[in-house]
């Protein structure tokens, strides 16, 4: 995934250390992140910055549309994401599908301020293959879709093919959303060319890349792929249900925000020159066969 690259943490204590059916699940204590997960020896999140990707991946797609009620969330098994779904006080449901059940409970164990989320009473936990799952949900059950996986390799492959992303699209309602991991701007713009191409085709709404930075990921910085079906249009830009006025420390989560806000909302789809021409170039050939630059600093991709 990063020739070329190595990024190191001093490890004070090895915690756990199995092989589950899918991957090696480790935790460690570190110096100076504190406890980290690591999924395959790929370092998915630590004590002290986990809230820079956890809190972006969920209020950008939440935050842009009133009132969301059902959520589903694919892979999280670590339960950051059920954790700041809960925050939202109009979700009804919260179905998450997650395949490995060893991250969970090795979570549990933990990492008890992420796996907080799993206690919420509006949570169905499924264990299983997200993509199956998907298959057999019915047709716009969904508001909000949320895809916190880890990389494409392994069991998260298929998570960013084609079928995958078209059978987000039907599960969701008109007017619904996807927040899907998509990987470092600094690193894999091809990757995330070639998925903004295929989301182009499957969603017949908006499709916007955002980032946030987190500094234990390789390159320091985590993108997000956010798209909108056909029907009541979805400005992402512009939050229109601010998380802000619900953060008062009473919530079950027992922490206020950490690292979002509505500004961080907004300057998180602001995009370096270099990604504005790899990505909205390749975007409006793929989706109109016509090369042309992007107009502004927040160009919608189709």
């Amino acid at each position: 995934m990063w020739p070329g690259e190595a990024h190191s943490l001093k490890v004070e204590k090895i915690l756990f250390k199995e092989q589950s059916e899918y991957q090696e699940v480790m935790v460690f204590e570190s110096a100076s992140y504190g406890k980290v997960l690591v999924l395959d020896g790929i370092v998915q999140l630590t004590e002290k910055d986990e809230c820079a990707y956890q809190e972006m991946i969920v209020h950008l797609p939440l935050c842009s549309i009133k009132s969301p009620r059902k959520v589903l969330v694919c892979g999280g098994g670590d339960g950051g994401v059920l954790r700041e779904i809960s925050r939202h006080s109009s979700v009804e449901v919260i179905d998450i599908c997650e395949i490995d059940k060893m991250v969970i409970d090795v979570s549990k164990k933990f990492f008890p301020e992420l796996a907080i989320g799993f206690e919420d009473p509006r949570v169905r936990l499924h264990i299983g293959d997200a993509v199956e799952f998907l298959r057999n949900a019915p047709r716009g059950k969904y508001d909000a879709i949320i895809v916190d996986s880890s990389d494409p390799i392994g069991p998260a492959k298929e998570l960013v093919e084609r079928p995958f992303f078209e059978t987000v699209a039907r599960t969701l309602r008109p007017g619904g959303v996807l927040c899907n991991m998509a990987e470092s701007m600094w690193l894999h713009t091809h990757l995330i060319q070639d998925m903004i191409s295929v989301c182009c085709e499957a969603f017949k709404g908006s499709v916007q890349y955002a980032w946030t930075s987190v500094p234990t990921y390789p390159s320091g910085a985590i993108g997000f792929l956010l798209c909108s079906t056909e029907g009541p249009p979805v400005d992402f830009l512009h939050p229109i249900n601010p998380i802000e006025k619900q953060d008062d420390g009473t919530l079950q989560t027992h922490r206020q925000l950490r690292f979002y806000n509505s500004d961080v909302h907004r300057a998180a789809f602001a995009l370096p020159s270099f990604v504005r021409r790899e990505l909205g170039h390749h975007a409006l050939s793929a989706a109109t066969g016509v090369h042309q630059k992007p107009s502004s600093v927040n160009q919608m991709f189709c």
